[in-house]
């Protein structure tokens, strides 16, 4: 059977022109467009077994099983041998005989559709023989003169590969072919830096920019805004090939040639050949996201320092213009040692290091206000001007952890441990440090959380080490302005002690600024039938009734200023309407 009874394009020219034809393109994607029925791919299947597809017709029995668990998407390019008969076994084409295998994009209309719902459901090396109705076909009309009107048609197809091709603004805008897999999971995000190689070419295949290296970050985008939309979908060391339409190129504009540039013509179509080599990780880190984290060299593991660790650093800092104003850990000198979150350092340094891992070498910009701030600080080797923005390059060479509860073994230790971050927390609280100071009381509740191996007289000090770690830290909480916090640790303790009067006390005080007036009474009055001549309960107590006044007077403020709207709207009303007389105040009393 002649190869062009079908148009069936030879290797290469399958983008051109409709493969196996008599469907148009709409009708063709139909069914892809709304997506993937359940029944679209059928349970596993054993060799020599038939099932249908869908519920069109379509018929698939497994001749070979393929490889691993993943199949074609649509838009891929597949890549297939396959041979075609009628029922009766007419042989009408055959890419085997022609010894050349089948390319075309699955879900693109660019075959029948029976092929297009069918080979989705192949894995790689499979091998399937498809029975296609002629809905799926040719239909009434066939493909004469081989191809008889409403034939049902058989295939052997065996799926050879396919590479992903992903439309990866979901607009058709974009298509990604991946020619070389990338590394492990990760893609760039916007404020990183990407390393990148590419050659942008026309579709006659004219060179309009290349570069065998350049550095960008995501968000500033480079050369047209299809690298920057691509590379965030791209892991270390991919290699694709981008079908870039105008909206992503350069647009009904176009661009001028420009020295080695060449021109982009308007309305282009641009192939981009385009490499991920390295990226640059840039995150924002600090409770206000103001400090500028830069990755120049992966660390080790996914370990990282907590608050408490002690970490050894090598680190130059500079001023903005370049100037160093300290060095340590250079030049034979022993690594830099501090602890974090002690304030040995300056905050910016502190946050940037407890996210780093060991060997990580990073580049942090640190604004004055978690720097040196607004005073002349002098340095080692400079001084460092008011309000200075620093940078620091830095390399964590080692560390350890603080110890957390689960790295303690004996009850002992954990008792102990808590008892010592108590006291570091109770320093904290007394120089004014209340952040600081809350997480090193919650930590010392965690060591002795669990307790149910504890002796009975471990448990009373765990109990004990627990109900004041709770209340330093909802007082901490208290000026912190964290009152439904505060609220919530004075709960736990009277959970451990209902009579604790501290508790209830603290617990009052998050109430009265959560304006929860009645439940602060409750813990007040309960407060003093515990403990009658409490001088901070009865302050507390004052301050209460001052505020149960004050949101009363407020009340009948309101209330009276409503009602006062409302007599003068009505007032108003009646004057519109002639003859219609005041109501009498008992008529509103009856009718309530």
């Amino acid at each position: 059977m002649a190869d062009d009874a079908f148009d069936l394009p030879t290797a290469g020219e399958e983008e051109e022109e409709e493969v196996m034809g008599g469907l148009d393109e709409d009708e063709a994607m139909k069914d892809l467009d709304g997506g993937e029925d359940e029944d679209d791919f059928p349970p596993t299947m054993k060799v020599g077994e038939e099932k249908e597809i869908g519920k069109q017709g379509l018929k698939k029995r497994l001749v070979k099983e393929g490889e691993g668990w993943d199949r074609p998407e649509t838009g891929d390019e597949v890549e297939v041998h396959y041979t075609g008969t009628l029922l009766d076994g007419t042989k009408f084409d055959s890419s085997r005989d022609r010894g050349t295998p089948f390319k075309f994009k699955l879900g693109q209309g660019q075959v029948i559709k029976g092929w297009d719902l069918g080979i989705k459901t192949m894995k790689k090396g499979e091998n399937a023989v498809f029975t296609i109705p002629p809905e799926l076909a040719y239909g009434e009309t066939g493909s004469p003169p081989t191809i008889p009107p409403n034939a049902t048609l058989q295939f052997d197809v065996e799926l050879l590969s396919w590479a992903s091709v992903k439309d990866i603004c979901k607009d058709g805008g974009i298509f990604k072919k991946i020619l070389v897999e990338g590394e492990k999971w990760e893609n760039p995000k916007d404020l990183d830096e990407v390393y990148v190689k590419y050659e942008a070419r026309l579709e006659d295949g004219t060179v309009v920019s290349k570069s065998d290296g350049v550095e960008f970050a995501v968000k500033d985008g480079f050369f047209c805004p299809a690298l920057s939309k691509a590379v965030k979908t791209m892991k270390k060391g991919e290699k694709v090939l981008l079908t870039v339409k105008p909206q992503y190129g350069f647009g009904e504009q176009g661009r001028p040639a420009s020295g080695v540039e060449g021109a982009v013509p308007p309305n282009a179509t641009l192939h981009v050949d385009l490499e991920l080599v390295s990226w640059k990780t840039v995150t924002l880190i600090g409770d206000d996201k103001r400090i500028l984290k830069k990755a120049l060299k992966e660390g080790e593991g996914y370990e990282r320092p907590n608050d408490g660790a002690v970490v050894r650093v090598r680190l130059i800092g500079k001023l903005e213009d370049g100037t160093v104003f300290v060095k340590k850990g250079h030049d034979a000198e022993e690594a830099f040692e501090f602890r974090t979150d002690e304030e040995q350092v300056i905050e910016g340094l502190d946050r940037t290091v407890v996210t780093m891992k060991k060997g990580e070498v990073a580049l942090a910009r640190i604004p004055p206000e978690h720097a040196f701030g607004p005073a002349e600080t002098k340095q080692d080797l400079a001084v460092v001007p008011p309000n200075s923005t620093v940078i620091y390059e830095v390399e964590l060479v080692s560390f350890e952890k603080d110890k957390e509860s689960w790295d303690l073994k004996s009850n002992v230790e954990k008792i102990e441990a808590a008892a010592k971050k108590k006291e570091e927390g109770n320093v904290w609280f007394k120089m004014g440090k209340y952040a600081k100071a809350s997480k090193r009381y919650e930590k010392a509740a965690k060591y002795v959380e669990y307790d149910s191996s504890f002796s009975e007289e471990e448990k009373k000090q765990s109990k004990a080490l627990k109900i004041s770690c709770k209340l330093n830290n909802a007082a901490c909480k208290l000026k912190l302005k964290e009152y439904k916090e505060a609220e919530k640790l004075c709960t736990k303790v009277l959970e451990l002690e209902s009579t604790n009067v501290k508790a209830l006390y603290r617990r009052a005080q998050a109430y009265i600024e959560l304006v929860d007036l009645e439940l602060a009474e409750l813990d007040v009055k309960k407060a003093l039938e515990i403990d009658p001549d409490n001088r901070d309960v009865k302050l507390v107590y004052k301050t209460l009734k001052e505020k149960m006044k004050e949101y009363n007077r407020r009340d009948a403020k309101f209330y009276g200023n409503m009602f006062a709207k409302w007599r003068k709207l009505e007032h108003m009303e009646n004057k519109k309407v002639p003859g219609k007389q005041e109501p009498q105040p008992m008529a509103i009393d009856s009718a309530a």
